[in-house]
C-alpha cells in the first residue's frame, strides 16, 4: 500500500514557482522555436505569403528540393563511446581563413523582401558568430553596405556572370576593393528555373498591391509597414547599371557562360575562387584541374533544375575524386545541425545555409538569425557529442551511411 499524507505548505510552494513572464513578443516567439522547422513556420504566419513562397519554394514539382532534405534524414549515425566530450571544437579553416562553425550563410536574392533588417542582419549575425556571409549579385544591400554590417568578419561574394559582362567585371572589382576574401563563381543559371508558386502568387519585384495581397496583407500588417517606410527595394549593387529590375534579372541568366568566362574572372579577382553549382563528378574533375580554390555541391537549392542530382548523395563521389586537389564544399537541404555533421564526416569541408538563414530572418530580423545560428549550433556540438567525437577532423565516414531510398535501376 502507498502511504498517504496531507501536502505540506513548503513542498506545495517550491512547485508553484512561476516563470517570470517574458515581455518582449518577438524574443518570446524565437525563444519557443526550438528547430529550424520551428522558424519555418513562424516566418509563414509573419510574411505574407508572396515573399514567403518566393523563399520556401523550389521550380516545378520542387521535387530537388524534397529529395536533398528526404536524403538527409535517410542517414543512419554510427557513434562511438567512451570518448571525452566534455568540450567539442566545431571550428575549421576553410578558403584561407577561420570559421567558428562548419557553416556560412548563402548567397540570397532579394533579401530585404523576406525582411527589412536583409543583408544587414545575415551579415551582423556572421560576425557575431564567427562563420562567413555570403552576399548575391542580385542582393539588396551592396557590397560597400555589406562590408560597413560585417567590418571584422570575413565576406564572400557570389557572382552571376550577366550578359553584359562588364557589369560583372565592376562588381567583382568593387567585392575586391571592399575586401572580400573569396568569389563564388555561380554555373547552374544559364536560364531561370520555373518557380511555379512565383508565378501563381502573381509575384514581382518590387510587390505590387492588388486586391490579393491586400487581403494577404491584412493580418500581417507589421510587414507592410516595415516595406513602405524603408528605402525602395532594388538590386544594391546593380542601381548604377540602369535598366528595371525584371531587366537585371533577365540579364543575370546568360546560357552563353563558359570555362572562358571562369579564366576572366579569376584574372580580375585576387582572392580565392570557387564554383558554385556543381552536379557532376566529372564537372568537378574537370575545375579541379583547372585549379580552383573549390567547388560548391549545389543544385540552387532545388530551384533550377527541377529532378536535378542530390548534393549529399554526390559528396562521397566527388570527394574521393577530387578531395585531395580542391576544396570540397556543399549546400541545398539543410535544415538541421545533424545533416551539417553528415555532411562533414563524408568529407564536405564546409556547407552553406539559405532558407535555414531566411526563415530566421522572416520569423524575428536579426535576432532571428542569430536564434538559427544558435540553434544549428547546439545541435552540432549535440550531435558529435553523441557520436563520440570532440572535433570536426574525428568525423569519418564512418560515422554515417546514407541509407537508400532512390535507387537507380541498371543501364543498359
Amino acid at each position: 500500500m502507498v502511504s498517504r499524507q496531507f501536502p505540506r505548505p513548503a513542498e506545495l510552494f517550491e512547485l508553484m514557482k512561476f516563470k517570470k513572464p517574458e515581455l518582449d513578443g518577438r524574443k518570446r516567439r524565437l525563444d519557443s522555436a526550438l528547430t529550424i522547422e520551428d522558424l519555418r513556420r513562424i516566418a509563414k504566419r509573419r510574411t505574407p505569403t508572396a515573399a514567403f513562397d518566393y523563399t520556401d519554394g523550389a521550380a516545378e514539382g520542387e521535387l530537388s528540393l524534397r529529395r536533398a532534405r528526404q536524403a538527409f534524414r535517410d542517414v543512419e549515425f554510427h557513434p562511438s563511446v567512451l570518448r571525452d566530450v566534455s568540450q567539442v571544437d566545431t571550428s575549421c579553416e576553410i578558403w584561407g581563413g577561420p570559421s567558428a562553425l562548419p557553416f556560412g550563410i548563402a548567397p540570397t536574392g532579394f533579401t530585404r523582401l523576406m525582411q527589412t533588417e536583409g543583408e544587414i542582419a545575415g551579415a551582423g549575425a556572421a560576425e557575431a558568430a564567427g562563420i562567413p556571409f555570403t552576399l548575391s549579385t542580385l542582393g539588396t544591400t551592396s557590397i560597400e553596405g555589406v562590408k560597413a554590417a560585417n567590418p571584422t568578419g570575413r565576406n564572400w561574394f557570389q557572382l552571376y556572370v550577366m550578359r553584359e559582362r562588364e557589369i560583372s567585371y565592376e562588381l567583382v572589382r568593387r567585392a575586391d576593393a571592399a575586401g572580400f576574401d573569396t568569389l563564388f563563381f555561380t554555373v547552374d543559371t544559364p536560364v531561370a528555373g520555373a518557380r511555379l508558386r512565383d508565378k501563381r502568387n502573381g509575384f514581382s519585384i518590387p510587390p505590387q498591391l492588388t486586391p490579393g495581397t491586400i487581403i494577404d496583407a491584412l493580418p500581417r500588417p507589421w510587414w507592410w509597414i516595415d516595406f513602405l517606410t524603408t528605402p525602395k527595394l532594388e538590386f544594391a549593387s546593380l542601381t548604377s547599371t540602369g535598366g528595371t529590375v525584371g531587366e537585371l534579372l533577365d540579364s543575370a541568366m546568360d546560357p552563353t557562360i563558359s570555362f572562358e568566362d571562369l579564366d576572366v574572372i579569376r584574372s580580375l579577382w585576387s582572392g580565392n575562387i570557387v564554383v558554385k553549382g556543381v552536379q557532376s563528378v566529372a564537372d568537378a574533375r574537370a575545375l579541379a584541374d583547372r585549379g580552383v580554390d573549390g567547388v560548391v555541391l549545389s543544385n540552387h537549392g532545388g530551384r533550377q533544375l527541377d529532378r536535378a542530382p542530390i548534393p549529399f548523395h554526390l559528396l562521397p563521389d566527388v570527394v574521393r575524386e577530387v578531395g585531395a586537389d580542391t576544396t570540397v564544399a556543399l549546400d541545398t537541404g539543410i535544415m538541421n545541425g545533424a545533416d551539417i555533421v553528415s555532411a562533414v564526416a563524408l568529407g564536405a569541408r564546409f556547407t552553406l545555409i539559405g532558407r535555414a538563414y531566411l526563415y530566421g530572418l522572416m520569423a524575428g530580423g536579426r535576432q532571428g538569425v542569430d536564434r538559427t545560428v544558435e540553434i544549428l549550433r547546439s545541435e552540432i556540438e549535440r550531435t558529435m557529442k553523441l557520436l563520440g567525437v570532440a572535433s570536426l577532423a574525428e568525423l569519418e565516414p564512418r560515422h554515417v551511411t546514407q541509407l537508400e531510398r532512390l535507387v537507380p535501376r541498371p543501364r543498359a
